[in-house]
């Protein structure tokens, strides 16, 4: 062989073992996502459902947590829970073992604060440790954010005139492509149940009057590039709600069908040739397949890969009714992690000790899932994601 072959050969060695030893470091230095755990509305069940899933070590496993929030109030709910005589056993994380940002209120506000009754003074709370978090996941301390749940109604008692918690998060991260998916495992078969929603926090008489085909596009785009990017799933099978019983039945029962959801299909078939879109299913019967995978006759080639719901609660009676204490409500198109549990406050039996930890157990899990497969796709040494522009 010539000088310049050994020469160049040397120099392809040299670099080759240089890129290795780069990614070696790089995989050496990948530490556990970091994750941002707020405590919601603290006159509710939030603080109750961090301390106990806190608690449960499996939840560490993956991951390091934070807690943001005002740890008098996270100390209150824990002597309250501990005082109690005939308290349900539930193992509780001590506050001060516990790493916490600050949130500081002012002594008016806190004083108001009282374990079970929500006001004004929660709801100012809630959204100050929501704010908080944002700030600093935006800054890159955080990769994911758990928000445990708040009042949208004492939001607004407090001043903060926003339809919930998903829409301040995009505003904040500055998008609008955003949704509301929601995501749970079955515990009897192991298949993953994920629905989004077209249209999300309206009153029932607007979903006719906002529903067209440039909203469905968007949420549809939205729906494959996060089961690209979060899932692993390259060509989906998704299913579409119709809005009308029977979908329409030909216009006899509504025209929106006939108007423009079944072109807008037929169109988004000819565009994205690559996707198996069925519909529009009509509501009464598209979770009958989803049903019946989760309980048991669950046949992967048969089921489809996500469903697109036209409004909340056709989208979540059903989520609700197969996985209340698993569903996870995850944000989709922030730059950032965002997972939350599928229920509300519980003022009424806030501090009894008798709050659900799972799904708030599930939110993480689901976080850690998600960032770790993201970080995944990500090219070490340039930023971009693998495989397909998305």
């Amino acid at each position: 062989m010539g000088s310049n072959k050994q020469q160049k050969l040397r120099t392809i060695l040299a670099a080759t073992a240089q890129m290795s030893s780069k990614l070696q470091s790089l995989e050496q230095e990948q530490k556990p996502p970091n994750l941002a755990i707020t405590l919601g509305d603290p006159a509710g069940i939030g603080p109750e459902i961090v301390l106990k899933a806190l608690a449960d070590s499996s939840v560490w496993k993956n991951c390091s947590i934070t807690v943001i929030g005002t740890r008098s109030l996270l100390q209150e709910t824990y002597h309250q829970l501990q005082q109690m005589p005939d308290r349900p056993e539930a193992t509780l994380a001590d506050p001060d073992s516990l790493s916490l940002v600050e949130v500081p209120l002012d002594q008016t506000t806190e004083r108001q604060i009282t374990i079970g009754r929500g006001n004004a003074a929660s709801g100012a709370a809630s959204f100050a440790y929501l704010q908080e978090a944002i700030a600093r996941t935006l800054t890159g301390e955080f990769q994911a954010i758990v928000t445990a749940p708040i009042a949208k109604s004492l939001w607004k008692a407090a001043g903060h005139n926003y339809p919930g918690q998903t829409e301040v998060l995009a505003q904040r991260a500055g998008v609008d492509r955003f949704g509301m998916l929601f995501v749970a495992r079955s515990p009897h078969t192991g298949f993953t149940l994920r629905t989004l929603l077209a249209t999300t926090h309206i009153p029932l008489s607007q979903v006719p009057l906002i529903l067209n085909p440039q909203l469905m596009s968007l949420k549809l785009d939205l729906l494959v590039d996060s089961l690209h990017n979060d899932f692993g799933i390259d060509m989906p099978k998704i299913a579409i709600s119709g809005l009308n019983p029977h979908s329409g039945e030909e216009g006899q029962l509504g025209t929106e069908e006939k108007d423009w959801l079944i072109p807008w299909l037929e169109e988004e078939r000819k565009k994205s040739p690559q996707l198996q879109l069925i519909g529009p299913v009509p509501p009464d019967t598209l979770w009958v397949k989803p049903g019946r995978a989760w309980y048991g006759n669950y046949q992967q080639h048969n089921i489809a890969d996500a469903y697109l719901a036209l409004y909340h609660d056709q989208g979540l009676i059903p989520v609700k009714l197969m996985a209340f204490e698993r569903a996870i409500n995850t944000t989709i198109g922030l730059p950032f992690i965002r997972t939350s549990p599928d229920h509300g406050t519980a003022f009424d039996i806030a501090g009894q000790g008798i709050a659900d930890p799972s799904s708030i157990k599930e939110a993480i899990n689901l976080a850690v899932e998600l960032t770790t497969y993201r970080s995944k796709i990500i090219t070490p040494l340039t930023g971009e994601l693998n495989g397909e522009d998305r």
